[in-house]
């Protein structure tokens, strides 16, 4: 119910340096449930009897049907190994709990990360906040986690340190279930 363009928040473009094809699958695999049979009609090339079958599956069912739904869409404006390297990621990053080099990264430098970095900076910095503000709210509402571990809500001011890095020099950073960042520190 509310307009989609480039001035309003969470835009969605067709070209991958303003919305990586892993954001863009994302997107559309977080699609509501009601429009699932809807975008498939519209915006791919499935047999209208796929459409439909799809499109009635319910409960963990409609997951698949999302899945297909993002897959197809991404495979049409990037590409079918774009669509496959989402879908990987995806799948290994949420269902998996794992990391994949292909979700939304972010780089500091060493210098930069030594200089401090708090969690709010780095939600700003991920565009996963559009402010501190938005940041420091996200913290206070449980949403914000750190390597599988929740920022506590009363930890406004926590910064990210060598201890949150791994060995291989990143760390994870969660905006609820559906966002997720790889913070790489070179």
């Amino acid at each position: 119910g509310v307009k989609m363009g480039k001035t309003v928040k969470g835009a969605l473009w067709l070209d991958p340096e303003k919305t990586s094809p892993y954001e863009f699958f994302q997107y559309w695999r977080n699609i509501e449930d009601v429009k699932v049979e809807e975008c498939l009609g519209l915006l791919t090339f499935l047999p209208m009897d796929e459409v439909r079958r799809l499109g009635s599956l319910e409960g963990s069912e409609i997951n698949y049907a999302k899945e297909v739904l993002a897959y197809e869409i991404t495979r049409i404006v990037h590409g079918e190994e774009e669509a496959r390297k989402a879908l990987e990621a995806a799948r290994a990053v949420f269902a998996g709990g794992g990391v994949s080099d292909d979700m939304p990264t972010l780089e500091y430098t060493r210098s930069e990360f030594d200089e401090g970095k708090d969690v709010i900076q780095a939600l700003v910095d991920t565009g996963m906040a559009q402010t501190r503000s938005d940041g420091r709210r996200l913290i206070q509402g449980g949403g914000v986690i750190v390597n599988d571990e929740k920022v506590a809500n009363d930890d406004i001011k926590r910064m990210l340190t060598d201890a949150d890095l791994n060995s291989d020099g990143f760390l994870i950073l969660k905006k609820g279930k559906k966002k997720s960042y790889k913070i790489i520190v070179r």
